[in-house]
């Protein structure tokens, strides 16, 4: 098997489909939430008022400044899905077209990328989560099922001089940390 999906033994009995592409042609293979899910808008937050300072050029406390940033952190969103691919591949995931036009959400990072060692780590199996932001003006209501983000598999190239790093993966987002 060079790549492929599979779901996580927690859910492997909560009725999920496995990632697919919708047409011939189409390179994503659409991710669904594994579970209802409320994405809070960031408009509710403190981000208004510590919007309102800046513009005004007010003193930011640092309370405001972390009660602003609260308000942006994207909330991830649990697929129940697992990817396994060849050691020189990626999966990257990226909005899908409908979702920041139709319901507001995006990824905040753009792209999100999946190594070849996050299949089955310790930490949580190799779950895959989709940081989203709600930047409508109301909260949005994720439902089980709904198609929420795309994946593309993609080779990847080293520098000739790398040296191959020894470390193992201890987990999932900013596992890497030094």
């Amino acid at each position: 098997m060079k790549r492929g999906f599979k779901i996580v033994s927690a859910k492997a009995h909560d009725g999920l489909q496995l990632p697919q592409r919708q047409t011939k042609q189409a390179a994503g293979y659409d991710f669904a939430a594994s579970e209802d899910f409320v994405l809070p808008s960031i408009w509710k937050g403190n981000f208004l008022k510590t919007l309102w300072k800046l513009h005004h050029q007010d003193t930011l406390t640092a309370d405001d400044i972390t009660q602003g940033d609260a308000s942006l952190k994207p909330y991830l969103v649990p697929t129940g899905i697992k990817a396994y691919m060849q050691p020189d591949e990626v999966l990257m995931l990226f909005n899908r077209s409908s979702g920041p036009l139709k319901r507001r959400l995006i990824l905040p990072n753009g792209v999100g990328i999946i190594d070849a060692d996050y299949y089955d780590n310790p930490a949580n199996e190799g779950e895959i989560f989709v940081q989203l932001i709600n930047y409508g003006l109301t909260d949005y209501h994720i439902k089980k099922g709904e198609r929420i983000a795309q994946g593309i598999f993609v080779p990847y190239l080293t520098a000739d001089d790398e040296q191959t790093p020894q470390a193992d993966r201890a987990g999932g987002f900013g596992s890497t940390k030094k």
